[in-house]
């Protein structure tokens, strides 16, 4: 199947619910639409502009409040928090598809710190058994061990240990605080009984990257594929089936479907179910998004450089001198091309949004092109709500970015 560059672009906004933006109505029930989309988006605690997954909802949801995921996550039950690409929030229903990496982590920790420190383990499982939920605070520090990215006390260690091993989950989030509690006491029994093989679990990891993004292709950053394994087959994990072993199998079910993209180098990838929608994507409405640095339609830049003409990079872990844009900024998409750049700035005390900075792409006149201006000041609105603040506070920026959006409609 070959398409045009135009039809790719139409087709990325339309399937990623970003045509119009913010159009899903229906409260936590649009939230679950998105997540029946996407298969899971990635969590990530920092919340300077709205925390990523909050933000990806924002994209899509009308009036999008960030206590309908947590009333998902912590009340309902229909959200769950494992690690897939990153840490990341997945429907519960495919929980048993998830689970597959406690298995693995399991023997590793169980050998490790588990044992190293049995006295500390047995006694957190005994207090949250007896006492319920409980978190970091409520027990003694305990001497500094090494962990996974730095040193930290052999509480944390314990509890993230026995998290990854699934014999803790989340009871809810106090901040960024976890509050753990029994994985029995918080999912039904039926799916935690229920067990997949190596081979799926790791094969339903894929096709989740093909299905979050829509039109990955064949290699791409090694973010891209955390956590699947490698891309060729390994002789020292023979039990183990390779990236390229497992597309193969998702190709020859049919369930992926080899696409070639105009402008594209190399084969790129769509779901089975959504070939009649790139065969014919409808026109994109004139709106204006902000997209998170984790969202989905970001996460190959290897296809936005030469399907949009779009270089981005995070740069919250650049060294700020060498920064090109800023901190914490977001991607403008408008109908279905990204056109610029702004770095918000929620300011929760004060009620308002700073606005650090817009950077405009090359050949983009906000100002000329049909429907932007209108769309930004929507866009402007919609983010206000979803910051909970009243006003924009444009002062770090030239008049002109101030006179061209905080006009009211």
């Amino acid at each position: 199947m070959e398409v045009s560059a135009d039809t790719a672009r139409r087709f990325l906004v339309a399937r990623h619910l970003l045509a119009p933006a913010r159009s899903l109505e229906g409260g936590p029930e649009a939230v679950l639409e998105v997540f029946r989309r996407l298969g899971s988006i990635q969590f990530d605690p920092l919340s300077v502009a709205g925390r990523n997954h909050d933000l990806v909802l924002h994209a899509r949801v009308a009036g999008y409040d960030p206590a309908w995921c947590v009333e998902l996550l912590y009340a309902r039950r229909e959200l769950f928090e494992a690690y897939n690409k990153g840490l990341s929030l997945l429907p519960t229903s495919e929980l048993p598809w998830y689970s597959g990496s406690w298995r693995v982590n399991a023997p590793r920790f169980e050998q490790g710190i588990l044992t190293e420190h049995a006295d500390v383990a047995k006694g957190i499982i005994e207090r949250i058994r007896a006492e319920g939920p409980l978190s970091t605070l409520d027990f003694e520090r305990g001497p500094v061990v090494d962990w996974w990215w730095a040193p930290t006390n052999v509480t944390r260690a314990v509890l993230e240990a026995y998290s990854v091993s699934g014999v803790l989950g989340l009871s809810r989030r106090d901040g960024n605080r976890r509050v753990y509690d029994l994985m029995e006491r918080l999912f039904p029994a039926e799916l935690l009984a229920h067990e997949v093989s190596l081979h799926e679990y790791l094969r339903h990891k894929l096709l989740s990257r093909f299905r979050a993004h829509g039109l990955l292709g064949k290699s791409g950053s090694g973010e891209l594929w955390l956590g699947i394994g490698k891309a060729k087959p390994d002789p020292k994990t023979p039990d183990r089936p390779s990236r390229i072993e497992l597309r193969d199998e998702l190709v020859a079910a049919g369930e992926l479907v080899p696409v070639d993209v105009e402008c594209v180098r190399g084969e790129r990838f769509v779901l089975r179910e959504e070939v009649e929608l790139l065969a014919s994507p409808p026109e994109p409405a004139a709106s204006v998004v902000f997209l998170a640095p984790l969202d989905p339609f970001m996460w190959d830049r290897d296809l936005l450089r030469p399907l949009y003409g779009f270089d981005y990079v995070w740069e919250v872990y650049v060294p700020e001198a060498k920064r090109r844009w800023g901190y914490y900024v977001l991607p403008i998409l408008f109908r279905d091309r990204l056109v610029g750049r702004i770095e918000p700035r929620i300011d929760r005390a004060g009620g308002r949004v700073q606005v650090l900075g817009v950077w405009w792409e090359d050949g983009f006149d906000p100002r000329r092109a049909d429907g932007f201006v209108d769309a930004m000041r929507m866009a402007l609105r919609a983010y206000l709500g979803f910051a909970g603040a009243t006003r924009i506070d444009w002062a770090p920026l030239l008049g002109k970015e101030k006179r061209l959006f905080l006009t009211r409609p």
